[in-house]
């Protein structure tokens, strides 16, 4: 089994400076000693089981031998060795057990994206109903668990989160008083900038216990509780209509073979004069399943559309498409300053959960660093309306927004 994961490495790791340690004793260099890419060279021992698992399944154990101690590093980090192995091709390592694999997990997942509510929930539940001291680690002070926006270079964390509301508010065309529904609220952010910045009435929608709770405590802080509402429930189950909707990293959680059934809901609950403003990732071609170590121990039932499995959805529920923006690498910067707050608070960490947890959640924040940066996926904003006319012809409405939302974020922000 030495061979064949050796094989697999020097197949893809024509790049950098890595140097691997097989239980056998064997010694294998690497690359071609540039580490331009990581600052650092990579110095890796692998346990038997790690042998075993990377020769059987390595797009799953890349991450979990490390997560599970069997994969240790004398030099270097997960964050350079899988950097290096990015930007080789993952794909070109392929074993035979990673085909076998790959044939097992496209012919289950169709069953598995089947989510009623009550999985739905517990699919959350698993991830969202973590601490929130966990998520405060790492996330900008107003907790966006999303995608920012950067508008130049050298943007901080905090202020890209907030150009991302502004963004996302601008696109609404809303006035103040506007009833607002927003699908998957998360800690509350994007509802309280609604509610604060843009004067809407706002109900957001969780399935998570523990962001519902904290989401309606940071209303009543700030004293928009009388107009902002966070509810435990299926964004299937929400009645009325809404001026306008927005969902923010939610349909990432749907599954694909409910997404006909999200957008029909959002034509349903959309007034025929409202607007919809859809956050989402998007990859660049369907998919057979979702990656292997997020579906299993991060993300269950996820999936990453494609904008080919987006738009007829889109389509047959009724909804007229008036803006696609691709927002490439914004998300690849996001997740890199949450991976260095992170590392920073790796001992606080520690405190809340033990160390196979803190790797576990390394090799996510680094696969969702580098697979934002090396493989393509990026974020699709779909702005939806249900009336031809309800988006003005010429896109220089956008800046106007814009100019016009931060003139009141400064009295919101006076108001602190």
């Amino acid at each position: 089994m030495e061979n064949t994961v050796a094989n697999a490495f020097a197949r893809i790791m024509r790049e950098g400076d890595v140097t691997v340690h097989y239980p056998s004793g064997r010694v294998q260099k690497l690359g071609d000693g540039d580490v331009t890419a990581t600052g650092q060279a990579v110095v890796v021992r692998l346990s038997e089981k790690a042998v075993r698992q990377l020769a059987w399944d390595p797009v799953l154990a890349i991450g979990e031998t490390y997560m599970d101690g069997e994969m240790t590093f004398e030099e270097g980090d997960f964050f350079s060795l899988l950097t290096f192995l990015k930007k080789g091709g993952v794909a070109k390592g392929w074993t035979p057990g990673a085909v076998v694999n790959h044939l097992m997990r496209a012919a289950k997942n169709g069953v598995r994206q089947r989510a009623g509510v009550r999985l739905a929930q517990r699919n959350i539940a698993h991830h969202y109903d973590l601490s929130e001291a966990l998520f405060r680690l790492f996330l900008d002070d107003d907790m966006n668990y999303s995608c920012a926006y950067f508008e130049h270079e050298r943007q901080g964390l905090e202020d890209a989160q907030r150009a991302k509301q502004r963004h996302i508010a601008a696109k609404l065309l809303s006035a103040p008083g506007a009833r607002t529904l927003d699908i998957g609220s998360g800690w509350g952010g994007m509802g309280l900038y609604l509610a604060g910045v843009c004067g809407h009435d706002v109900t957001g929608v969780t399935l998570s216990v523990e962001q519902q709770r904290v989401a309606n405590a940071r209303a009543a802080e700030r004293g928009v509780a009388e107009r902002l509402k966070f509810e435990l429930k299926d964004y299937r189950e929400v009645q009325g209509t809404f001026d306008h909707i927005t969902s923010i990293g939610m349909l990432e959680h749907v599954g694909l073979p409910q997404m006909k059934t999200y957008f029909k809901t959002v034509a349903r609950l959309l007034d025929k004069h409202g607007t919809a403003l859809i956050h989402t990732m998007i990859q660049p071609r369907p998919q057979p399943y979702a990656a292997p170590f997020g579906d299993k121990y991060i993300f269950p039932g996820g999936y990453v559309p494609a904008l080919s499995e987006v738009l007829p959805a889109i389509e047959k529920a009724g909804l007229l498409v008036k803006d696609v923006e691709v927002l490439p690498l914004h998300y690849a910067e996001t997740c890199r300053h949450w991976r260095e707050r992170f590392h920073a608070n790796r001992d606080a960490v520690l405190k809340l959960y033990d160390e196979r947890f803190l790797r576990m959640w390394e090799v996510y924040l680094v696969g969702a660093d580098l697979g934002f940066r090396h493989d393509r996926i990026y974020v699709g904003h779909f702005q939806l309306c249900r009336h031809q006319d309800r988006v003005p012809i010429r896109r220089d409405w956008i800046d106007e927004e814009k100019s016009r939302l931060r003139q009141s974020e400064a009295v919101w922000d006076a108001a602190r």
